[in-house]
């Protein structure tokens, strides 16, 4: 019996692995810029800035929890689907 979603619906998880991975990103540019100047030699950044590089390992975090919760609704599903049988 085929599943009744769409191929190009969400599931679940599926919003946090996305918003995961714009704040990896955010982090990951921030990182970058922060870093520029460092290698130029110029004055660097304060260090507030040095917090956004945080991001990285939040929207990895973020991205985790997405992978998790899509882990198991799959299980959930495959349980239904057993059960029914």
């Amino acid at each position: 019996m085929r599943d009744k979603t769409q191929a190009n619906s969400a599931g679940p998880g599926d919003g946090l692995i996305r918003a995961g991975a714009i704040v990896f990103f955010v982090g990951a540019l921030a990182t970058l810029v922060t870093l520029v100047p460092l290698f130029l030699g110029t004055k660097p950044f304060p260090t507030y800035m040095y917090g956004l590089c945080m991001l990285m390992g939040v929207g990895f975090l973020i991205a985790g929890a997405g992978v998790l919760r899509s882990i198991a609704a799959g299980r959930r599903q495959a349980r239904s689907a057993a059960a029914s049988r």
